[in-house]
């Protein structure tokens, strides 16, 4: 048997440090190995034993979370997992927790906090598990511009594209998936394209109340404008439309433009949003005028729908497991057969450019 996934729990609050510590035991692939009240308490333990994955609030006495973070960066990485608050203020917090090098983030509600982390065990045990296969790596500078539950499939949301796939379209449209690491690989990616990129769609497996902040975030370090999708967003030349955290992200052709639809539904792959939902939805609708892209993450989300928009026609990239924080998600598109080219995560915005052409 596998050795459990060593895991250090860091938060000020007694209830939460007791709840993060009751689910992640009731994993049998995860073991806590002890909790720290603030990153003083923290660092004296990781003296004598190193975690696997570090859970950290952001708001702590004495030290803040992001302040640990980057002094942990700098001198030991460990696979980080942020705990933060579904608020404005939190969601900003957070952009700088992931620039400085946190994997994932999971949420922390602010009222009645053990329930609704209890609520939540299997999504907070998978965010640790992921983190656990991470490769934490230095972050570049960030620049400015002046047990499961079942796994479900695209088909709840949309039907099998099937040989009805719209395949003459007006525009090229770049469709891109991501999960653990991928916030910073997003970033890396979108800072590299053209103000004139065709009309980009992205999912990023992200918790609900953090992808508007995110998308801010981006919109102010790149050339191409960003923005949290809205249903019935027109999907246009030189605009991103990221995914809404906790709703499906869909394709749509609405003439001779595209726009997306903002849909509910049951969890895909174990994510909502889910990228096979997207890449289903470009098979459909944009056919061989469409880039898929898969880049980080754990899992399988994507894979299918990749191979499903290789199928009509559309040109598809993965990411190569060296440039990867998780080499899931596009292992199992490459192991599928759905990837055309495999390439760094530096060579992918102007792979897509090419593409485009």
């Amino acid at each position: 048997m596998a050795k459990p996934i060593r895991v250090l729990v860091v938060d000020d609050s007694a209830t939460v440090r007791e709840a993060m510590t009751e689910i992640l035991s009731s994993d049998p692939e995860i073991e806590v190995i002890g909790t720290a009240a603030d990153p003083y308490v923290a660092a004296r333990r990781l003296l004598n034993e190193v975690p696997d994955v570090i859970t950290l609030d952001v708001e702590m006495p004495r030290m803040d979370g992001i302040t640990f973070l980057r002094r942990l960066m700098a001198q030991h990485p460990i696979p980080v997992v942020m705990c933060s608050s579904l608020t404005e203020e939190g969601s900003q917090t957070l952009m700088e927790a992931l620039e400085a090098g946190a994997v994932d983030v999971i949420p922390k509600p602010r009222r009645d906090t053990r329930r609704q982390l209890l609520e939540a065990r299997t999504q907070i045990c998978d965010t640790v598990k992921a983190a656990a296969l991470a490769r934490p790596r230095k972050r570049p500078k960030v620049r400015t511009r002046q047990g499961s539950e079942p796994k479900l499939t695209a088909d709840v949301i949309l039907p099998h594209p099937g040989a009805g796939a719209m395949t003459k379209t007006t525009e090229k449209v770049v469709c891109v998936g991501a999960s653990t690491g991928g916030t910073e690989a997003l970033r890396e990616l979108l800072e590299a394209l053209p103000a004139d990129t065709p009309g980009m769609v992205i999912v990023q497996h992200m918790p609900a109340g953090f992808t508007a902040a995110f998308a801010r975030r981006l919109d102010t370090l790149c050339d191409v404008s960003i923005k949290e999708a809205a249903h019935g967003d027109p999907v246009l030349r030189g605009h991103v439309l990221i995914a809404p955290g906790n709703h499906h992200l869909l394709l749509h052709r609405s003439g001779a433009r595209y726009e997306v639809a903002i849909k509910d539904g049951p969890p895909v792959a174990r994510h909502r949003p889910s990228v096979d939902v997207l890449f289903r939805s470009a098979s459909r609708y944009a056919g061989r005028n469409a880039v898929g892209v898969i880049l980080t993450g754990m899992g399988d989300d994507g894979a299918k729908g990749m191979l499903e928009m290789k199928e009509a026609g559309a040109a598809t990239i993965a990411q190569d497991e060296a440039s990867c924080v998780v080499f899931g998600m596009p292992a199992e598109a490459i192991r599928l057969g759905g990837a055309d080219h495999v390439a760094a995560l530096e060579d992918i915005a102007r792979k897509i450019v090419r593409l485009c052409l």
